[in-house]
């Protein structure tokens, strides 16, 4: 494996960390706590490990300008634009969010989910989109 195929690996971890985040969110809804608790974890290590990847890759590799000039250029920038600021967004809301939980302070936590849970599952999936529209057209 090489510094090139990280963006694949970063696709994939987020693709990752949406099916643990919907998993997380159907476990609640359905009151099997433990099931949840293991879901978000996984979706929160997943995202870690996103993280890490994802600076290996642009330290090494840099900037990757989009290459089209067409109909999709303001749309991806439109959405890329979206997820980097919601992407610094996510991370105090995401670990405010784990510790709520930790501490037992159930309400507090429950109510930073209904902002926590659609930005984290929003910038994971558009890392998924920039990657198809970036490499895989």
């Amino acid at each position: 494996m090489t510094v090139s195929n990280l963006s694949a690996v970063n696709a994939a971890l987020n693709t990752i960390s949406c099916l643990f985040l919907i998993t997380g969110y159907i476990l609640i809804k359905n009151k099997k706590i433990s099931a949840h608790r293991f879901a978000m974890l996984s979706a929160f290590t997943i995202s870690v490990l996103f993280f890490i990847s994802y600076l290996i890759y642009h330290h090494y590799v840099g900037s990757v300008p989009y290459p089209h000039y067409d109909w999709t250029r303001p749309v991806y920038f439109t959405i890329l634009i979206s997820h980097i600021i919601l992407a610094v967004v996510m991370i105090p809301l995401i670990l405010t969010t784990i510790w709520y939980a930790l501490k037992e302070r159930f309400q507090k936590h429950k109510n930073l989910v209904k902002w926590t849970w659609p930005i984290w599952f929003y910038v994971s999936l558009t890392g998924l989109v920039i990657y198809l529209m970036l490499y895989q057209r």
